[in-house]
């Protein structure tokens, strides 16, 4: 039954629960989550970084946070089909809003997102981050790793991102060869899963690509990526292009033979247990989805890490 009352992301008094709200029409923050920027008692923030200045072949991912919320209006009233439990039961999950930047001014971005991940970081509270393009990452594992220290990557992407330049460029290509090179992840304990597009050089990453993940399934796959990371502090990247375009076309650089959404939710799912510390989705670009599927591919999946959160917390 629905409440009295709606737009819960403006009214709700409490940051604790699923709501039930019509899915056609309110507020379209995050899973319903309450916008604010009080994260006293806060566990997870929820934010956008609303950027494709980085991209290299069609633009639009600017527009996913917008979209993954309006998404995830379809996953807000009940917990994950599968789990015993409600995760927002056990999080206290509020919508942070969007990261400010001037797009006229692009060389200042990169500082804009890292000095938004540090304000929420300083509180001891917890990201979830939409993007944007995949460049987002490298700010935010920036600010990650001056909390955590060297961090282990989980990778899940169409492309290596490892492309390597010397340059100071802004490009969603290259931010985990530059990572890695300054130190903020360990390649030897990290992981990239969905890989199929063609890079020489693995720059020590360890790669589970599409064909590995499609002919040895999602519970081989997790026990590798267990087996990798061990009792490591781990930053999820997702990029939603992992996903073959029969489930995410909404995306700037599709690559065909990639993931199911079955496969992906499969391997979140076996991951409760490892540490994970952050996370971020990105390359959702609605303007070429198809009925909304990626950007719920996309919601869905956040919500996942949601529940691996809730599992550590239990």
């Amino acid at each position: 039954m629905f409440r009295d009352q709606n737009d819960f992301a403006f009214v709700d008094s409490k940051s604790h629960g699923s709501v039930n709200e019509p899915t056609y029409g309110g507020a379209l923050s995050f899973m319903r989550r309450k916008y604010t920027r009080d994260l006293e008692g806060v566990d997870v923030a929820v934010s956008g970084v609303p950027l494709d200045l980085a991209t290299t072949n069609r633009p639009g991912a600017r527009f996913g946070p917008a979209g993954i919320r309006a998404a995830s209006a379809m996953t807000a009233w009940a917990r994950p089909d599968g789990l015993d439990f409600d995760p927002l039961d056990r999080l206290a999950v509020v919508d942070y809003g969007d990261c400010l930047f001037d797009f006229g001014q692009p060389e200042q971005v990169p500082d804009c997102i890292e000095a938004h991940a540090k304000t929420i970081l300083d509180t001891g509270t917890s990201m979830l981050t939409l993007g944007g393009d995949h460049f987002i990452s490298y700010p935010l594992l920036k600010a990650h790793a001056a909390v955590h220290g060297t961090l282990s990557l989980l990778h899940f992407d169409a492309h290596s991102d490892t492309w390597a330049d010397e340059s100071e460029r802004i490009d969603h290509g290259t931010m985990f060869y530059h990572a890695a090179k300054n130190g903020l992840v360990d390649p030897s304990r990290s992981v990239q899963v969905g890989l199929r597009t063609y890079n020489k050089d693995s720059h020590g990453f360890n790669i589970l690509d599409a064909r590995w993940v499609h002919a040895h399934g999602p519970e081989a796959t997790v026990a590798e990526i267990r087996r990798i990371l061990g009792g490591h502090k781990v930053y999820l990247t997702f990029d939603i292009d992992c996903l073959d375009p029969a489930f995410a076309p909404g995306t700037g650089t599709p690559v065909c033979g990639g993931l199911s959404t079955a496969q992906a939710i499969a391997i979140f799912r076996g991951l409760a247990g490892i540490e994970v510390i952050g996370m971020d989705l990105v390359e959702v670009a609605p303007v070429y989805d198809v009925g909304q599927i990626t950007a719920l591919a996309g919601a869905t999946l956040a919500a996942e890490y949601l529940g691996l959160l809730a599992y550590n917390k239990k």
